[in-house]
């Protein structure tokens, strides 16, 4: 008896679903260079719009630069095993952006009185201008950095994973 053979309509949909659906990963670099590029940025416009040549000069300076070592810090952090920790995966997205913000936040304070001790030690007679602008720099960029990295790693990780769980079951 010859049987015929139906073509599986389904299989081109899924075909096609499957290729535009892609991971999201999370590349430390990246969010690194973006980390210093975006706040340089607007901190520069601002600078420019205001006539503001501390801020111009802060933005590639102290705010560009401080965001990018807060976002190299709390990538390596949640790439390490802290991020591989059951309270970071398992609570809401709200908290967890909101812990790290605050401990960004909390280590640009300290990088802030280690950098005016620092000066003051180096240069004790000496005043400058932008050593001032660390303590508003400093934490401001650690919470901003430490929020946008922490957001789109968390989005990266259950992507990831509940796309995991999806193939097991």
């Amino acid at each position: 008896m010859n049987q015929m053979k139906y073509p599986n309509q389904t299989d081109d949909v899924y075909g096609i679903k499957a290729v535009g659906s892609k991971k999201k990963t999370f590349v430390l670099w990246r969010e690194v260079v973006m980390a210093y590029a975006a706040p340089a940025i607007m901190a520069g416009i601002g600078g420019l719009a205001t006539a503001d040549r501390g801020l111009q000069i802060g933005a590639l300076t102290t705010i560009g630069g401080a965001s990018a070592l807060m976002a190299l810090m709390i990538g390596l952090l949640l790439s390490s095993r802290v991020g591989q920790m059951r309270w970071v995966i398992a609570a809401p997205h709200l908290v967890v952006v909101g812990v790290f913000a605050l401990v960004g936040s909390s280590f640009g304070l300290y990088a802030a009185w280690v950098t005016s001790v620092s000066l003051e030690i180096m240069i004790p007679s000496n005043h400058l201008a932008w050593a001032d602008r660390v303590w508003i720099d400093f934490p401001l960029s650690g919470f901003i950095a430490s929020t946008i990295v922490t957001w789109r790693w968390r989005l990266a990780v259950t992507t990831n994973f509940s796309s995991k769980r999806r193939r097991k079951q």
